[in-house]
């Protein structure tokens, strides 16, 4: 694990203070995010934080000292799990609205879990892939958290930037 420290290391630098920037976007935002519950902003905004804080969650696991293979890979797929199963709750509560959802929310919500689900797809098979193939499958891992932290980014944005216009 010595070889990925670095790796992991900026990614929990770099998930915590996205982590930091997507609260500091929701509370100056919050009234206008809460304001329109059919918009599906309270859930996007969500999904930005679970995204971060998972891959915050497995950089930081895989930095304990003395673990082997098999913990680190049971690590990233739980945790790729519970994200997973979390963000696809928030999403099907939002697709299950889809009859009564204003047309112009439909493209963007279609984007966003596609996007959502192939970042956390990506997590929950690194960590299958470190369970079978040992740490080579970490390089997927470098997949899933890039693919995370680009989607709570575009998120982020939306929420800092989008909503105002």
């Amino acid at each position: 694990m010595d070889e990925w420290r670095d790796f992991v290391l900026a990614q929990a630098g770099a998930a915590g203070v996205l982590t930091g920037l997507v609260f500091v976007g929701v509370s100056i935002n919050l009234q206008k995010i809460v304001s329109d519950p059919d918009s599906g902003l309270p859930g996007r905004a969500a999904e930005a934080l679970i995204l971060l804080v998972a891959v915050l969650m497995m950089s930081t696991s895989l930095l304990v000292p003395g673990q082997g293979t098999m913990l680190a890979g049971a690590e990233v797929l739980v945790l790729g799990l519970a994200a997973w199963v979390w963000i696809g709750a928030i999403q099907l509560l939002r697709i299950r609205d889809w009859g009564t959802m204003r047309p112009d929310l439909r493209r963007p919500l279609v984007l966003r879990v596609a996007l959502g689900q192939i970042a956390l797809l990506t997590l929950v098979a690194a960590g299958i892939a470190v369970l079978a193939w040992g740490l080579g499958g970490l390089y997927l891992l470098v997949v899933g958290t890039n693919l995370a932290i680009l989607v709570a980014l575009f998120d982020a944005w939306v929420l800092l930037v989008e909503i105002n216009r």
